[in-house]
């Protein structure tokens, strides 16, 4: 436990905010370089991510995360300071402490304990790390992917360290994930004064019907892997912050995280339909972040499932719920691909922490996973 811990400082200890990377990732490369690993640095715009693989042959086995971390918010709220690791009740504080160094720590030790076991295992090792996962997520891992594609590079199986786990390590594993699409809408009205609102237009008013309707639609039922796909409203602006003047014009985001039971042309084609119902004067900008993806029954969730009753003897329970991970980069490309991590109860929070006991728990169950797949 001792050392995990320790792998685990050295990364917390890096302010490595998105999209800065802060030395964590040559932090990696040295802890690699004793296990044989190539090392390829790939820098996107403000991005900086890291291909590194030991062995050449498939199938290739890809630990997959990244280094950067959110604003740590007002330091003095901490109990001690976010970016100098600190041991205290058996829990490690710092930011990234559970998303996710402390999975890259338990990744680095159970690789060099695997490969000290396994010199001849085989197949591939390898890692695809990023300091663009926090953040808009462009220059990541997706155009690493798009690197590795353009060269018939493939990964087989792919364990992403987010923090998958509810309340003790491994109790949960993400076999998927939802969709995500975000819509931008502007509704066009006509400023005027609240004394004569025949001369004006509220887009608020005539936008409210609409939003109320959107919220009540129903989407799709899910399936025995998704819930039902949600919408939801995260903000509303109108108005010049004058009390006596009807805005001219009113901006809403809402956000999908849909199921596979439905398709982002499917949601958008329906939103039209509502909004055109209701003879709206709008325009919407559309981001799309990712396709659901999911990971059914096969090599790589059964060897995780045994792994992690081997170190701990709990079964664990497989979920799609929850935000979006990189893992919806890798999933298309043919990958079996889950999260497994520590327990996500402190993430993106103040006094981030994690069990000091859990890395090391974790670090076992990937060796463990890596001796079922490779050994």
């Amino acid at each position: 436990m001792t050392h995990v811990v320790e792998v685990a400082k050295n990364l917390i200890n890096r302010r490595s905010v998105t999209p800065e990377d802060a030395g964590c990732q040559t932090y990696m490369k040295d802890y690699l370089n004793e296990s044989g690993f190539n090392h390829e640095t790939m820098v996107f715009e403000d991005t900086t991510n890291l291909w590194s693989r030991r062995g050449t042959e498939s199938p290739v086995f890809c630990f997959a995360g990244h280094t950067d971390v959110v604003p740590s918010g007002p330091e003095e709220a901490w109990i001690s300071p976010p970016f100098e690791a600190t041991e205290k009740d058996g829990y490690l504080y710092g930011r990234g402490a559970a998303d996710m160094k402390g999975s890259l720590a338990a990744m680095l030790v159970a690789t060099r304990k695997f490969v000290a076991d396994y010199p001849n295992h085989r197949g591939s090792i390898a890692y695809l790390i990023t300091s663009d996962e926090e953040g808009p997520f462009i220059n990541g891992t997706t155009r690493v992917i798009d690197t590795l594609e353009a060269r018939n590079e493939k990964i087989d199986w792919c364990i992403v360290g987010e923090p998958s786990s509810t309340t003790e390590v491994g109790d949960v594993v993400k076999n998927g994930r939802r969709g995500s699409l975000t819509g931008d809408l502007t509704v066009n009205g006509i400023q005027g004064h609240v004394a004569y609102p025949h001369l004006a237009k509220n887009p608020v008013h005539d936008v409210a019907p609409a939003l109320s309707e959107l919220s009540q639609a129903h989407w799709d039922h899910g399936n025995d892997y998704f819930p039902p796909t949600s919408f939801q409203i995260s903000n509303i602006h109108a108005g010049t912050g004058a009390g006596n003047v009807i805005p001219g014009t009113c901006q809403v985001c809402f956000n999908f995280r849909f199921s596979t039971e439905v398709t982002n042309e499917k949601l958008i084609e329906k939103v039209n339909h509502i909004l055109d119902g209701h003879q709206l004067d709008y325009h919407i900008d559309w981001t799309f972040n990712g396709q659901p993806f999911l990971t059914d029954a096969g090599a790589l969730v059964e060897a995780t499932q045994q792994a992690i009753h081997e170190v701990t003897g709990r079964d664990t329970k497989l979920s799609t719920a929850g935000g979006t991970s990189d893992g919806r980069f890798i999933a298309p490309t043919g990958a079996q691909v889950i999260e497994l991590g520590p327990v996500n109860a402190t993430i993106h929070k103040v006094n981030e922490c994690v069990l000091m006991d859990d890395l090391a728990k974790l670090a076992d169950i990937y060796y463990a996973i890596l001796v079922r797949l490779l050994a």
